[in-house]
């Protein structure tokens, strides 16, 4: 067992605790518990928007990607982050205005129909696992590593965490765990960041002449062609990045944690200044550990590139540092995912769909607590399988399941009002189940040599963004067309005035 990372893994799990004791004080009814009570500022918002999506795929699988793919690793960097383009312009204000809780609440003030909700929810609960599963993966890895613990043992104390801090805390204790991880992320990788560059005499093009020297293939280290099949892979790669973080639960119930549109506003550009400092540093993190950490090492264990690279720089010391910080990188998203299934679960199924709301605010706060309990147990079984997958590889599947179930759905509910229940349910169904279709007819599951199913694959693409986007829109268009008379309630602009007179109770609406 390395001690010092035993220190270190020990002082972020009882500063966290801390928070969760402190937070859980001040979590009083379910509002408290699902939106912090509307009671974060912009600044805190965007910071653990950032700490809520920086996960164990952007430090650990991107790094580990750049580092054997090269450029083509890159793509998940730029695709991260391009993301947050449609979150501001497109979704984010409509959605705080509309919704209460849950991306269900938004959709339901225009369709007040139980089936389509108990739908969004069922299909969000599948993400927020799919998510899970790669932060448990990536957990499981770091602990094994420097704590001589056993792979199981070490999924089991993340989940068991993870667990705790929403049970008692909520979306409080959530946020304030991503803040302060947002805030040692970013610092750790400028950190590292420096390091490797002072190897090359802050001279970065001497750090991308030394790599291109790497031999991977034929297309060599610093052009595309490494790890995506072609043209039509790596668009259908990025189209699901791009549009998937729109429909992502964890990142949707952010937007209910502030007061008004202009703090959503503030916490969106915010995040996306940290989290495009965070990205571009994942270069000099993927080179660097391309160029110092033997490519031996990094085959098999591409999540572990960024503990491999503090070790080589700094020793030991530094990478049991890195690797607590990935720990609590990893400690802050799935808590934020547990959150938000549990929410889809307690507010969308039980309470709403099975109870018909008639539920007191204690009774709530049970059902939420206990099925924080079950998702979290569900995600643990799942990832004991998943040991071997890259984590940025499973998170990629999650981002197109959003984009093709969620985001159609979103989109055409908030600016199309031919829209009908009927089309947004389709629209769900058809993204849900092609995209899980395809990726299972993939090369990522089908494979001769090591994939789960030893088999030459039926669909081409490793990701299916570039045919089940498309497929979860014409759905949704298609349903709704044979389906017209069903006509909705109107259309975006009356859908915000109802959401606020039907919230007009709350203390943010009568504040504004």
């Amino acid at each position: 067992m390395n001690i010092t990372a035993f220190v270190f893994f020990l002082a972020v799990v009882i500063g966290t605790l801390v928070i969760t004791y402190h937070s859980a004080k001040r979590t009083m009814n379910t509002h408290d518990f699902y939106v912090a009570g509307n009671r974060l500022t912009g600044l805190q918002n965007g910071l653990a928007i950032s700490g809520d999506y920086m996960s164990a795929a952007s430090f650990l699988g991107v790094t580990g990607l750049i580092a054997i793919y090269g450029f083509d690793g890159f793509f998940y960097s730029i695709g991260f982050l391009a993301s947050y383009v449609i979150v501001l312009y497109w979704i984010a204000e409509p959605l705080h205005n509309l919704g209460r809780y849950t991306m269900a609440d938004a959709v339901a003030v225009r369709f007040d129909a139980k089936s389509l909700r108990g739908w969004i929810a069922m299909n969000n609960i599948l993400i927020t696992i799919f998510y899970m599963i790669a932060q448990l993966v990536g957990a499981g890895g770091i602990i094994h590593l420097l704590l001589d613990m056993n792979y199981s043992t070490a999924i089991l104390v993340v989940g068991v965490l993870m667990t705790i801090y929403v049970g008692f805390g909520g979306m409080l204790a959530t946020s304030w765990v991503q803040i302060i991880k947002a805030i040692i992320l970013v610092c750790s990788t400028f950190m590292v960041s420096l390091m490797v560059l002072s190897r090359f005499d802050w001279n970065v093009i001497d750090l991308f002449n030394h790599v291109s020297k790497i031999t991977t293939s034929e297309n060599g280290f610093l052009h595309p062609g490494n790890f995506f099949s072609g043209p039509l892979d790596t668009l259908s790669f990025n189209l699901s990045l791009v549009l998937g973080t729109a429909g992502l639960p964890h990142i949707i119930s952010r937007f209910y944690t502030v007061k008004d549109t202009q703090v959503v506003r503030s916490s969106i550009v915010i995040a996306t200044w940290v989290m495009g400092a965070f990205y571009i540093m994942t270069i000099f993190l993927g080179f660097g550990a391309a160029a110092f950490v033997e490519r031996s090492l990094l085959i098999g264990e591409d999540n572990m590139a960024a503990t491999l690279l503090a070790k080589e720089l700094g020793g030991e010391f530094w990478m049991a540092f890195i690797a607590a910080v990935a720990f609590a990188t990893i400690l802050a998203v799935v808590s934020g995912l547990v959150l938000a299934a549990s929410s889809a679960f307690s507010h969308d199924i039980y309470s709403i769909f099975l109870k018909k709301g008639q539920l007191t605010e204690g009774e709530q706060m049970s059902v939420a607590k206990y099925s924080a309990v079950i998702v979290g147990f569900l995600s643990i079984v799942l990832a004991l399988g998943a040991s071997k997958l890259n984590v940025a590889f499973l998170v990629s599947f999650a981002f197109a399941i959003a984009a093709s179930a969620n985001l159609p759905v979103l989109l055409l509910t908030m600016y199309w009002r031919k829209f009908t229940t009927a089309g947004a349910i389709i629209g769900l169904l058809t993204g849900l189940i092609s995209s899980i279709l395809f990726v299972i007819l993939s090369p990522n599951v089908m494979n001769p040599v090591n994939g789960w199913i030893q088999h030459e694959a039926l669909f081409p693409l490793k990701n299916p963004g570039v045919v089940s986007i498309p497929l979860g829109f014409l759905g949704g268009i298609v349903g709704s067309l044979l389906t017209a008379r069903s006509s909705s309630r109107g259309y975006y602009s009356k859908m915000i005035v109802q959401s606020q007179l039907a919230t007009a109770n709350d203390d943010h609406i009568l504040e504004k």
